[in-house]
């Protein structure tokens, strides 16, 4: 069991994504700077990238290692969530629509995720020298 809640940051993540990628359109707050700059999509690129790099944390913390190989199953399904993210706005979400953009950056920060879990594992787990 508790190895279980090593997932558990993920499934609350994944939940919370989910709900604020699927709110109507009318609840999504908006402010004219906000669209200028394309915030959005930073927020899309930092939702993806919490995905793969909590989903990746869990996974090394239960297994004590986690491959390149699994590193890229992690991006391959943030960018698949993210594309049925996509279509679901598309067709069911109210005031939603497909935006490749999003797509885009919800996968450009499920790669980064990746990159970034593998250097903070490298980073938290460096042997210390005992002498500095």
């Amino acid at each position: 069991m508790k190895k279980a809640l090593y997932y558990l940051p993920t499934v609350i993540w994944i939940s919370v994504v989910t709900t604020l990628c699927l709110m109507p359109g009318d609840d999504v707050p908006s402010s004219s700077f906000l669209e200028k700059i394309h915030f959005d999509k930073i927020v899309h690129f930092g939702m993806f990238a919490g995905v793969v790099f909590l989903t990746g944390w869990g996974i090394f913390k239960h297994r004590k290692h986690i491959s390149g190989t699994t590193l890229i199953a992690l991006v391959v399904f943030a960018a698949s969530f993210g594309l049925a993210i996509e279509f679901i706005q598309k067709y069911w979400a109210i005031g939603r629509s497909f935006d490749l953009f999003d797509l885009l950056a919800d996968s450009l920060g499920a790669v980064f995720g990746a990159g970034f879990l593998r250097l903070f594992i490298n980073w938290w787990f460096k042997p210390r020298s005992a002498g500095k």
